[in-house]
């Protein structure tokens, strides 16, 4: 079992890497809108910190069920970085929506361009942020719905 727990943490480790890589290798392939690089890197940055925040063992409950200062210290920095990364993701979508579709073109002369794999790696990964984010809000709502009814069918 520890190797299948670190074979998925290295994996979803890598993954999270993976807007870090692409923001850092393309940092000046786009002169049209030169934020979309920077998105990705802070994305990739902070959704690794937010992970390794995560899995620290210190930021876990004790066993009797209380928090200690530490923990509680780790929950508030948890969800200041989540609030950070849903707002970093409404600007990234403003700067990633707004030039749709880019001129992948470099030579032309005149037309400022954006690096084809920047931009659909950016246009995608925040795409599949929006999905998961409403497919995580309607399975909240559906838990909800299903509290209500179950608590008004045990009455």
């Amino acid at each position: 079992p520890v190797v299948y727990s670190s074979a998925f943490t290295f994996h979803y480790l890598s993954a999270l890497m993976l807007p870090t890589i692409t923001g850092a290798v393309y940092l000046q392939d786009c002169p049209r809108q030169h934020y979309i690089p920077v998105y990705e890197l802070v994305c990739g940055v902070f959704n690794v910190f937010l992970a390794l925040l995560t899995c620290l063992p210190c930021a876990r409950e004790t066993e009797e069920g209380g928090q200690t200062t530490l923990s509680r210290t780790f929950n508030v920095w948890n969800s200041l970085v989540s609030t950070f990364l849903f707002c970093w993701m409404i600007c990234g979508s403003v700067w990633v929506y707004s030039i749709y579709p880019p001129n992948y073109n470099q030579t032309v002369a005149g037309d400022a361009y954006c690096n084809k794999t920047l931009y659909q790696f950016a246009f995608w990964t925040t795409t599949m942020g929006y999905i998961l984010l409403g497919l995580a809000l309607l399975f909240g709502c559906c838990v909800c719905i299903c509290a209500c009814i179950y608590g008004i069918a045990k009455d």
